[in-house]
């Protein structure tokens, strides 16, 4: 097992053993325990009651984070040359068709989001062993295979993500950095958890949220209070 340096042990101080915070108190003391010399990624992990196995169990979804994510997201509109100049307009870092599925085949994929149009669609499917494995494949469920070419660019930019409950139960997700005031991570992590209860499957049974863990890059996890409103 690795040895901790001091930093990390100077961190794990802080974090009371065994304690569960209040989301204020933890969105306050992830920046306490973040001691990397980049604007660390602050992370939510969320432990739902729901067994992703079944198709009526599948907690998938998008949510706009009222203070963005912090993160310069590169955004590619594969679109109609009829659509390039609204893609341009909203912001898109990269716009075009044919050039980027070739580009794609070549086996680059230095974008975090593809937002496409549902005629272009047929030429995406032959790339999904590509896009697939990275989730950046297109998908009408999370607004980013639409017309509105500006509107979705724009979300994206301004802070709108897709979360998807992995085969372990758990959502992942990035809420923010940790030059971020606390206010502000504990405002995206309600947002996020507000819009998992409105997401609660039907079919699952007992308890939903079953535990909710905020972290930065490479600082200590802090459980947070599932008892959420």
């Amino acid at each position: 097992m690795a040895r901790l340096t001091k930093k990390q042990k100077e961190a794990l101080a802080k974090i009371e053993k065994g304690r569960v915070y209040s989301l204020n108190e933890a969105s306050a003391l992830v920046k306490e325990v973040t001691n990397t010399k980049f604007d660390a990624s602050v992370d939510i992990a969320v432990r739902l009651g729901v067994d992703p196995r079944k198709a009526n169990q599948m907690v998938r979804g998008v949510v706009s984070l009222p203070h963005g994510t912090g993160k310069d997201v590169k955004v590619l509109a594969l679109v109609t040359p009829d659509k390039e100049a609204e893609a341009k307009e909203a912001g898109a870092d990269y716009v075009g068709l044919d050039e980027y599925l070739d580009k794609i085949k070549g086996g680059w994929t230095d974008v975090d989001v593809i937002i496409t149009m549902p005629s272009v669609m047929g030429k995406l499917g032959p790339l999904g062993r590509v896009l697939g494995p990275r989730g950046l494949m297109p998908n009408p469920k999370t607004g980013t295979v639409t017309m509105d070419i500006a509107k979705a660019v724009s979300e994206v930019k301004a802070g709108k993500i897709d979360f998807k409950v992995d085969k372990t139960g758990i959502v992942h997700a990035a809420i923010g950095k940790a030059s971020f005031s606390a206010d502000k991570i504990a405002g995206n992590a309600n947002e996020l958890l507000q819009t998992l209860i409105k997401l609660k499957p039907t079919t699952a049974k007992g308890t939903y949220v079953k535990s909710i863990f905020i972290s930065s890059t490479m600082s200590p996890s802090i459980a947070v209070d599932p008892k959420i409103g």
